[in-house]
């Protein structure tokens, strides 16, 4: 059978151009007339269509059959609890119309539309990523086109007939949320890239970078390689507890789970105890060089081990685990920090890596090597009874969250029992290469108008701004 022919870059990118305008005809409408309802509702419609729980199994399902990543059951999870969270940080907000009335600065702010924007999703959450990024921008009046994985397209196609179907209720256009059509490719992504007016890119670092030189704006998101501290202070049940929760959840898909461990020298046994008892497993000698030698082989991450349950990680890697019938995720020891070392850097999959300090001393310095490799600017947790070390952590380290006490995928990108937006898109500033150090929000869908007034004059005298600074040097 004869091999399918290339595809035409041109009528590629004629497709995609096609795309665009659609998306610019129906943005173009939705504002027409619009108010604050208008983008609300549009917003809950793509809420409903991925929350509904029969839609939601489906999809979950689907993205488990085609990505071969995760489990069914936290992503299910996942798409409700990300979406809820994210509907209850919207509802109420303002994107519509006035935002603000500063009259002693006579400034007025106003929102507007970014236009249309693309969002590149990754494999590892097809449905809750481009759910998230269309809510955002429909809030805010925009049209989006999603560019999914070539693994994540079913699971995209399916979510965005579901958005239509809701869509059709409330007479929105459908072509306000457009996905590339298969099959996946370089050449129609990039398109994407060049032609709409904001690019938000979740997951691969190389998409990251093409999307930074499209010369379009964009919203970046760094890579994820999370270390947690555990000091002689903490509540070690529990942190075991909450890391277990936290690594096994959707077999480590997220970035935000907990890639390495560094406990505190005065309390390792005992933690480790409890870490036994919440299902970690700690594999020493051979059997930590056949699990490594397994996940790492080749020098890249295997893929038959990423994301995958815990009894298919053993069977496939061939590791004896004491009390394998209640594993929940392994431990190795880290030799090390750095390329040389795999095991110091991201692994998305049920395997952490296990650090021993001195004291905290050491426990911070031992972190910000980590991410001085791997995940700058994204996140470290801590658990501990002290929050002046957490303070030290922010202070000090190249990140833009300390997580504290809690099972740090859960609390990163928002939870209900912290104050971070809900978020599938963790920006890591400068540290991590991206434009934002926050959680991406709704707030980067749009635009702000100032409409400026004049004001009463305030001019200082050079002796208003210098006079203290010329008591110490003399004028």
């Amino acid at each position: 059978m004869d091999a399918p022919a290339p595809a035409d870059p041109s009528a590629e990118e004629a497709l995609v151009d096609a795309l665009v305008a659609r998306a610019r005809a129906a943005q173009a409408a939705f504002v027409d007339g619009a108010d604050q309802a208008r983008y609300d509702r549009a917003a809950l419609a793509i809420g409903w269509a991925i929350m509904e729980p029969e839609r939601n199994r489906e999809m979950a399902t689907l993205a488990v059959e085609t990505t071969g990543l995760g489990n069914v059951a936290d992503k299910i999870t996942k798409n409700h609890r990300k979406t809820l969270g994210l509907l209850r940080d919207i509802a109420g907000a303002t994107t519509f119309g006035v935002l603000s009335e500063d009259p002693a600065k006579g400034i007025t702010r106003i929102a507007r539309p970014k236009g249309v924007v693309g969002a590149v999703v990754p494999s590892t959450n097809p449905v809750a990523t481009p759910a998230n990024n269309a809510i955002n921008a429909v809030k805010c009046g925009n049209a989006i086109i999603l560019a999914p994985s070539p693994k994540g397209i079913a699971a995209c196609e399916t979510l965005l007939g579901y958005i239509h179907a809701e869509f059709d209720l409330l007479g929105v256009p459908r072509d306000l949320v457009q996905m590339l059509p298969a099959p996946a490719s370089k050449v129609k992504t990039q398109r994407l890239m060049e032609s709409v007016d904001l690019l938000v890119v979740t997951g691969s670092q190389d998409n990251v970078r093409r999307a930074y030189s499209s010369g379009t704006p964009a919203l970046g998101v760094g890579a994820g390689n999370v270390t947690v501290i555990v000091d002689e202070t903490a509540d070690l049940t529990e942190a075991a507890r909450k890391i277990s929760a936290s690594k096994t959840f959707d077999n480590s898909t997220s970035c935000s789970s907990e890639n390495a461990i560094v406990v505190v020298d005065g309390v390792f046994e005992p933690f480790m105890a409890a870490l036994h008892a919440a299902g970690g497993r700690h594999l020493t000698g051979a059997e930590a060089e056949t699990l490594k030698t397994s996940l790492f082989g080749g020098g890249h991450l295997n893929r038959h081990l990423l994301a995958q349950d815990i009894d298919k990680v053993i069977e496939r890697t061939g590791v004896q685990v004491a009390d394998a019938d209640t594993a929940r995720f392994l431990v190795i020891d880290g030799e090390g920090i750095g390329p040389d070392y795999p095991e110091s850097g991201e692994k998305l999959s049920l395997v952490t890596t296990l650090y021993r300090a001195n004291d905290f001393d050491d426990a911070k310095a031992l972190a910000g090597r980590i991410l001085a490799y791997v995940g700058a600017g994204h996140s470290v947790g801590i658990h501990t009874a002290d929050d002046d070390r957490a303070r030290a952590l922010g202070s000090e380290l190249p990140t833009s969250r300390v997580i504290v006490n809690q099972a740090h995928c859960f609390a990163t990108g928002g939870s209900f029992d912290n104050g971070m937006p809900f978020s599938l898109s963790m920006g890591c500033g400068s540290w991590g290469g991206n434009s934002i150090d926050e959680n991406l929000n709704y707030t980067h869908f749009m635009n702000v108008t100032k409409v400026v007034r004049t004001i009463p004059p305030h001019e200082p005298s050079p002796e208003d701004i210098f006079g203290d600074y010329w008591k110490t040097t003399g004028r």
